[in-house]
C-alpha cells in the first residue's frame, strides 16, 4: 500500500517510514510528489491534521496520513502549540534553533519547566473519506536549558525526561520511536488502520 504523508520534514518522514515498515506500507512525502503544503490556519492540532490530510488526498489521489504536533507548556498557558514549528517566526535551517532558544528564555523567567509533546495523527482514505481515523497521545517530560544528544529534531536536544534521565535527542532512533508521542499515537493508529482498512 502507498500512503503520502502531509510534511516534508526529513526527520518526520523517517519516524513513519521506520514505523510503518512492518505493515509493508510504502511511505512518501508529499514534497517527492511536488505537492505544496496546505495551509494551516487553526488554533488545534486536530483541525490542523485533518487539513493536512484532505489536501495531501485530495492533491495526490492516494490515502494520506497527516500529524500535527508540537510541545505544550502549562506555564506559557499551552504554547508553543501548534505554533511550534514557527515559534520564534524564523524558518529553514536554523528554524530550531531559535525555536529552542526562545523556549528556554520564556521558561527560565517564569521557573516552570514542565512540558508535553502531542501529536494527532489522521488517516484517510480518500479526501472525502467520512471516517477519518484519529490517534493522538502524549509525551510529559520538562524543557533543560542545555541541548543534550545527537539524535532527533524540534526540541528534543531539550525535552528532558525524568525516568529516564536523558534528553529526547540522547534516545536512538528505535527507542525513541516505541516511546515517544508519535510513537505512541501511531500505535493507537496501526491498531485502528488494522481494524478499518484490512
Amino acid at each position: 500500500m502507498r500512503l503520502v504523508l502531509a510534511s516534508a520534514n526529513a526527520g518526520k518522514l523517517r519516524e513513519f517510514r521506520g514505523l510503518l515498515a512492518p505493515l509493508a506500507i510504502e511511505v512518501i512525502s508529499q514534497a517527492e510528489l511536488a505537492i505544496e503544503p496546505a495551509e494551516e490556519p487553526y488554533v488545534t492540532f486536530i483541525e490542523n491534521a485533518l487539513a493536512k490530510a484532505r489536501h495531501a488526498a485530495a492533491s495526490s489521489g492516494l490515502p494520506a496520513l497527516a500529524d500535527d504536533s508540537g510541545i505544550c507548556c502549562p506555564a506559557l498557558a499551552g504554547a508553543p502549540g501548534v505554533r511550534s514549528a514557527r515559534f520564534a517566526g524564523v524558518g529553514g535551517t536554523g528554524a530550531d534553533a531559535a525555536n529552542n532558544r526562545l523556549l528556554v528564555e520564556r521558561l527560565a523567567a517564569l521557573g516552570d519547566r514542565r512540558a508535553h509533546y502531542v501529536c494527532v495523527l489522521v488517516a484517510l482514505r480518500a479526501a472525502d473519506d467520512p471516517e477519518p481515523l484519529v490517534a493522538e497521545a502524549r509525551w510529559h517530560g520538562e524543557v533543560v536549558a542545555t541541548a543534550r544528544g545527537e539524535h532527533g529534531f524540534g526540541y528534543d536536544p531539550h525535552f528532558w525526561l525524568t525516568d529516564l534521565s536523558c534528553t529526547a535527542a540522547e534516545l536512538v532512533p528505535e527507542h525513541k520511536n516505541r516511546i515517544s508521542h508519535r510513537g505512541q499515537a501511531m500505535q493507537l493508529l496501526l491498531e485502528r488502520l488494522r481494524r478499518a482498512w484490512a
